[in-house]
Parts: structure tokens; sequence; C-alpha cells
């Protein structure tokens, strides 16, 4: 392997080496991937070493409660959800039925269906109900559902969070279309008018983290809710 390739074969070999060497992924996700694929469920789940990454920023704010918007097959469900405590809870809005039904049987196949509800419908009707139930703040926000919300969906995890909450935002760089300044396609606009709602609320601090992998070129948005 060229040491100075960029290309996507090369991201594919390190992804696959560090997956390997740190021993990411297990019989459970393993299963949680064949299940969504036999399903048909689109190939868009978090890679092994991003879940694992979301795990540790979990643990890392000492995560009592999560909000997850965008279910899909449960993969990322399952990782943020091993990072919980016992009596931990994890909310997931999915919009699919198919999808949930899919992530609710991964879910319990690992273990963890007494921490993890799945709630189905539209995410933007899901999140004022959540609010009405005037539960307890979530301690993490992860947004991985319609690009479109994506702004929507940063100002519902400041409603739902408290100070100390760190919010995520996935696939936000889109193959570098994040820059693309007066783009007029709803994703990427979405994932702008998110990172600039990051920028501009005083109660945020934030940022973008590139990546590159199996799954191409992308980034995450960060960011931590203040006073």
């Amino acid at each position: 392997m060229n040491a100075g390739a960029t290309d996507e074969q090369t991201w594919r070999h390190v992804d696959s080496y560090i997956d390997r060497t740190l021993g990411l992924g297990d019989p459970v996700l393993d299963a949680a991937l064949k299940a969504s694929d036999a399903a048909g469920l689109p190939r868009i789940a978090v890679s092994a070493s991003q879940g694992e990454f979301l795990s540790l920023l979990a643990r890392l704010v000492g995560a009592r409660r999560i909000l997850e918007i965008g279910t899909l097959g449960g993969y990322s469900t399952i990782c943020l959800a091993r990072a919980l405590p016992q009596d931990g809870r994890l909310v997931t809005l999915e919009f699919d039925p198919r999808h949930a039904e899919v992530a609710r049987g991964n879910i319990a196949a690992a273990g963890l269906a007494d921490r993890v509800e799945v709630r189905v419908g539209p995410a933007l009707d899901s999140l004022p109900l959540l609010q009405q139930e005037r539960s307890a703040p979530f301690d993490l926000v992860f947004i991985d559902a319609d690009k479109v919300n994506s702004g929507n969906y940063v100002r519902w995890a400041l409603e739902l969070g408290r100070p100390g909450t760190l919010i995520i935002v996935d696939n936000v760089v889109r193959d570098g279309h994040l820059a693309d300044v007066g783009s007029e396609q709803p994703e990427i606009r979405g994932s702008q008018e998110a990172v600039e709602l990051i920028a501009a609320e005083p109660r945020l601090r934030g940022t973008v983290l590139q990546t590159v992998g199996g799954k191409g070129y992308d980034g995450f948005a960060l960011a931590l809710v203040g006073e």
C-alpha cells in the first residue's frame, strides 16, 4: 500500500487493520448487520470503528440517558446502549416500521431490550411528545436520520438536553460538499444548517471531525451544551 494514497481502497485497508487489531465488532454486531442485509435495509450503518467511537463518547460523558434519531437496523443503537449502566435508558426514533422491527430483533438479540425503546414515526412528531413527557434530560443525542432536518434535530437536542449534553450529528461532510456554499441540494443544506446552528447558538461549543474509511469520505459534527 502506498502510504500517501488517499483512495477508498486504502481507507478500507486501514479500516480492516484497525478493526482486526483492536478487536472491534463481535458476533452480535455481525449478526445485526446480517439481519439488516437479509431484510433489505440499506447498508448505511456506522462502521465498527465508528460504533466504538460512539460508545467511547457515551462512556466519557457518563451517559445514563441517550436519544438516538435514526435507528435503521440498530447497529449504532447497540453500540451506544452497551455504554449505559444497568439502569440506563436509550430512546431511539425510527421513521420506517420495517426498519424498527429489524432493529428490535437485533437489540433483543444483543440482550439490551430492557434499556432500549424504539419509537416509530416521523422524528419531528416524536420529539415534541418526548418533551411533553417531561422526563429527565438526555445526556447524549446521536443524530443519524434524514439529513434535510439535521438543523431541526440539533434544535430539539438542545431542548431535550441539559448543560453538559453531547450532541453528535453523523454524515455532515458528505464527500466534502459541506463546504459548497450556495448549494441547493436539501441534504447538503441540512448539514450546513446544523453546523451553522452550532456556530450561532451561544449555548453550544462544537467542531466537525472529517473521517475516511470503508464508508468513504464524511464526518461528524460534535457539540457540547453549555450553560
